[in-house]
């Protein structure tokens, strides 16, 4: 195997990652926020090997720390994820951290050597499913503004459907209102999250891309809507609703939070 590769599949690596997800991560996570994990008994049919793509929503700088640590250790400890290449990979001081605690590779944005972000992805994306890697991939491309979901690309769906692996479907309820997009920081006080992991979903015999990453996105929206309804917290069609009526008091010329 490549060294290259080796990085992501070396077993002490995962070991002394899972050491410092537990150790050092998950503790500072939660001690920032009231995290409530529900569903991980979804996961027991997951063999320890299996690759699987993880598809989440995305709401706040909070998610990926989150479904690393909620995740249990005997999965999590192996899984990668994609971080952009021009801000997490070019100073010692992010991509240290940024690789011991997600496993994380390098991703191209579309204005870096005029490369497409997408192919350059799904191609490291997919050597690692080959390698038994799994990923966690957030099918918006980007955080919400909004705190309502944004449509889904089918880039993960279609590499479940030639990797012959399974997509597990999760969501966070609360995330967006801990840390906003545009916030110079994270709500204090301990704002409560819940995060919910689906049972694990196959593309169906024939099936294509599109059809299954839709089928992904409603999964996400029941697991975020069942949850929330529990517990008082707004659903996807309130946040939706909020959104619209923001942006129509919303100045158009009103300034924007920047892109991630």
């Amino acid at each position: 195997m490549a060294p290259f590769f080796d990085r992501y599949t070396n077993g002490l690596n995962a070991a002394v990652r899972a050491g410092a997800q537990t150790l050092l991560l998950k503790p500072f996570v939660w001690s920032l926020v009231n995290v409530q994990v529900h569903g991980t008994e979804h996961l027991d049919t997951l063999p320890t090997d299996q690759a699987f793509i993880l598809v989440s929503n995305h709401s706040s700088h909070f998610d990926t720390p989150l479904l690393f640590g909620g995740l249990p250790s005997r999965l999590g400890r192996r899984m990668a994820t994609g971080a952009a290449a021009d801000f997490f990979f070019t100073k010692w001081y992010m991509s240290g951290p940024t690789s011991l605690f997600f496993n994380a590779f390098p991703v191209e944005r579309a204005s870096q050597q005029n490369r497409d972000p997408e192919r350059t992805r799904h191609g490291l994306a997919g050597r690692l499913l080959s390698e038994g890697v799994p990923l966690l991939i957030f099918p918006e491309g980007t955080r919400t503004r909004t705190g309502a979901m944004g449509p889904f690309k089918p880039g993960s769906a279609a590499l479940c459907i030639s990797h012959a692996v399974p997509a597990v479907p999760a969501a966070l309820v609360g995330s967006y209102a801990a840390w906003p997009a545009g916030a110079s920081g994270w709500t204090k006080g301990r704002p409560p999250i819940h995060l919910m992991f689906g049972t694990p979903m196959w593309p169906r015999p024939g099936e294509m891309a599109s059809p299954f990453s839709a089928r992904l996105r409603d999964a996400v929206i029941q697991l975020h809507d069942s949850t929330a309804a529990a517990y008082g917290l707004p659903s996807q069609a309130e946040l939706r609703a909020r959104a619209n009526v923001a942006a129509a008091i919303t100045p158009e010329d009103a300034p924007q939070p920047d892109e991630d």
